[in-house]
């Protein structure tokens, strides 16, 4: 089971970086949300996906997998996805129970992380199922955005099926993360 630790010079590496450009990419795309830019609110989006992307696989390839990546990552994974979220609700207020799901599955996922590390152990790293339910999320946005420029409006039957998609690789996560979560808990007691 690994233990959390940390150095400072894991504050500057190139994974990390990645991660801290997923936080700030939040704020143009809310502003390009808003703002009915949805063209330029995809492109944010597309590129906060394309860093996620490649933080893991520069992580691996540069050999600077950190315990502080391992926590900023799955946290820029929810902010993002807490943004999208409000965004989309605000847009289609009928989808709100669907994204109260999402941002629950969000909540808890933090909780136990937070949890792993109050008892001194590492979150573990993002997961297969983790990483599908990362890419159907931004995939499905990207679409129901695409949608939107092209057409000029919502194709709600799409946007639905998009989002039930979602849920439930979001969910198929935070089961496959659950255990995992009891299992570190049970062999540290």
């Amino acid at each position: 089971m690994d233990q959390f630790t940390f150095h400072p010079r894991d504050l500057v590496t190139v994974p990390n970086l990645l991660t801290y450009l997923r936080f700030v990419l939040v704020v143009p795309f809310v502003w390009f949300f808003i703002h009915e830019n949805y063209l330029m609110a995809g492109v944010t989006l597309g590129l906060s996906g394309l860093s996620d992307c490649l933080d893991g696989f520069f992580a691996r390839r540069l050999h600077q997998v950190t315990s502080l990546g391992k926590i900023l990552d799955p946290i820029a994974d929810k902010v993002t996805l807490i943004a999208v979220a409000i965004c989309m609700v605000v847009y289609l207020p009928a989808i709100l129970p669907i994204m109260m799901v999402l941002v629950a599955k969000e909540f808890l996922m933090l909780l136990g992380g937070f949890i792993l590390l109050l008892r001194k152990m590492a979150p573990p790293p993002a997961n297969i199922f983790g990483k599908i339910a990362t890419l159907v999320f931004y995939l499905v946005i990207s679409v129901i955005i695409l949608i939107k420029i092209i057409t000029g409006q919502e194709n709600m039957v799409l946007i639905y099926i998009g989002l039930i998609l979602v849920t439930l690789a979001m969910l198929t996560a935070l089961a496959q993360y659950a255990v995992v979560f009891f299992r570190m808990n049970r062999k540290k007691s």
